[in-house]
């Protein structure tokens, strides 16, 4: 992780790794901070890690320090062309597909934080650091 990085992008494994204090992605976080990146994620992310079990507290102290970008009409479909460009088997990634367009379309070079390590390649190639959780 020694070259620049402006953006980085969590899908909603790495929220939750986050609000979970996983030293790893701490670690990860630690860095990019020391480097000034932006942190960010899109609005879908929330949605997914927002279930019953989730440490509210924790989960908006977290949303405080990351920029959530919204799902908008535009996002929407531009989302559904990675969708359809990725190919019919990627159709029940629908908000992974809206991750990779935040990724896609924020301030380069950017690196994504994720656990779907293969989907993510498939929906932004080369375009995304991706990098596994």
């Amino acid at each position: 992780m020694n070259e620049h990085v402006e953006t980085v992008v969590l899908d909603s494994q790495g929220l939750s790794a986050w609000i979970a204090q996983d030293r790893k992605l701490l670690a990860m976080l630690k860095v990019f901070h020391g480097i000034g990146a932006d942190l960010v994620i899109g609005a879908n992310t929330v949605v997914e890690v927002g279930h019953a079990r989730v440490n509210i507290p924790r989960l908006n102290w977290v949303l405080s320090r990351v920029k959530v970008e919204p799902v908008t009409e535009q996002a929407a479909k531009a989302a559904a062309e990675l969708l359809k460009a990725a190919g019919p088997h990627c159709h029940k990634y629908a908000i992974g597909a809206t991750v990779a367009e935040v990724a896609l379309r924020l301030p380069k070079p950017v690196a994504l934080l994720t656990s779907d390590v293969d989907d993510m390649l498939e929906l932004c190639g080369d375009r995304v650091r991706v990098i596994g959780l």
